[in-house]
């Protein structure tokens, strides 16, 4: 196993805590203290917790999509490929033990405070549903019966709100029932 770089290990510690604990709750110096680090090192890396924070985001967001890709790189249909989205969204709350979306969560902290991290946040949701639409278009070609905008929308919006009921309610339940309605809409 190669041995983490400092940076890296910066990142996954921060990562961690402003997940677990929030973004404004978490301190530089306990950052520093958990990743047993001098404050040195930090500022070699990250001028400020505000640039620590967008390496956290794009951190997240290229192993969210990587994620995707690895879980539905065995599926060829499309209507199998927006399905298993929903089992990946499904299996990212659990393993997270329900603590939410880490986009969601970020920009409900800091709110329009850092107009950056909101349009980062806004970026990184339309990238998702334009995944969603890809799937969508694909499986449209082969059944013209289906309004890909607005099944597009609707799918999208139904995992948006599992995501959130489910970090409520502690359960994936919300998950099993978007599926199924989903299933209805995509015949």
């Amino acid at each position: 196993m190669k041995k983490e770089k400092v940076q890296e290990r910066i990142i996954r510690v921060a990562s961690d805590l402003f997940y677990r604990q929030g973004f404004n709750s978490t301190g530089i110096n306990q950052i520093i203290a958990e990743a047993d680090i001098a404050i040195g090192s930090l500022y070699n890396h990250f001028s400020s917790k505000n640039d620590l924070l967008q390496a956290y985001l794009i951190k997240e967001e290229i192993e969210w999509f990587k994620g995707f890709e690895e879980h539905i790189s065995k599926i060829s249909d499309p209507r199998e490929k927006i399905l298993s989205l929903i089992d990946y969204r499904k299996y990212l709350q659990k393993s997270a033990k329900f603590a939410g979306c880490h986009f969601i969560k970020i920009v409900s902290e800091i709110g329009d405070s850092s107009p950056v991290v909101s349009d980062f946040v806004k970026q990184h949701k339309l990238k998702q549903k334009e995944i969603i639409r890809k799937l969508v278009n694909d499986y449209a070609e082969k059944i013209k019966n289906v309004d890909a905008n607005l099944s597009t929308e609707n799918i999208f919006l139904l995992i948006e709100g599992a995501v959130v009921t489910s970090t409520i309610n502690k359960s994936t339940d919300a998950f099993d029932q978007i599926k199924k309605m989903i299933e209805v809409q995509l015949p």
